[in-house]
């Protein structure tokens, strides 16, 4: 039964993440060359998906009142405000001067640990709503084993990401229009799940 519930618990977390990879190469690409970017990532990381962990369980175990379905949508707040701050900033700096440009496209930018965790924690709001009723179809030890496995590759889809934003055709793509897909993304993410969720009557 344990072996059956982390075959499951591979395919789904595969299923409901790999469109983080996306992203956190994203985050890699704009942390490129600054000291402690992957354990920032990873911080973040899992500190977003232990959210999303942590509300699926509550959900499960009847805490509605937590987490009201309807809530859920507005999560996506989070990557499009982000977003939009991302692309100011790449619009300010296009008007700074050159030296500082060439300055900051060399050091890239630090990545904050919390930014990661909400990106990761509003992506994961449709998981939320996949993980509910897994939960309360499967006994107690195999929700610890859904939970172990999940939060095991976490880790594997952070060095994955880092593996694809490092290789050198990528990096070079990601470097050059990092400051453009960057807010690109996380603006559509948000709008996606706005949408997607019915937030705001949409």
């Amino acid at each position: 039964m344990i072996f059956s519930s982390v075959l499951q618990a591979i395919g789904l977390f595969l299923a409901t993440n790999i469109d983080d990879i996306i992203v956190l190469s994203l985050f890699f690409a704009r942390g490129a060359g600054q000291r402690g970017t992957t354990v920032r990532i990873l911080v973040g990381q899992y500190v977003g998906f232990a959210g999303i962990l942590g509300a699926a369980v509550l959900v499960s175990l009847g805490a509605g009142a937590f987490l009201p379905p309807e809530v859920i949508p507005y999560f996506g707040l989070i990557p499009l405000g982000l977003g939009l701050w991302a692309a100011w900033q790449a619009w300010h700096r296009r008007h700074d001067d050159d030296d500082d440009d060439d300055e900051s496209k060399i050091e890239g930018k630090k990545v904050a640990v919390w930014a990661v965790a909400g990106v990761t924690f509003a992506n994961g709001g449709d998981n939320i709503g996949v993980y509910v009723p897994v939960f309360l179809s499967v006994g107690s030890a195999a929700v610890v084993a859904y939970c172990v496995v999940f939060l095991v590759f976490v880790a594997v889809l952070v060095v994955v990401a880092k593996f694809i934003a490092t290789r050198r055709p990528i990096a070079e793509i990601l470097e050059r229009w990092e400051h453009i897909l960057f807010p690109l993304v996380l603006i559509g993410l948000g709008i996606f799940i706005l949408i997607s969720g019915g937030a705001f009557g949409l």
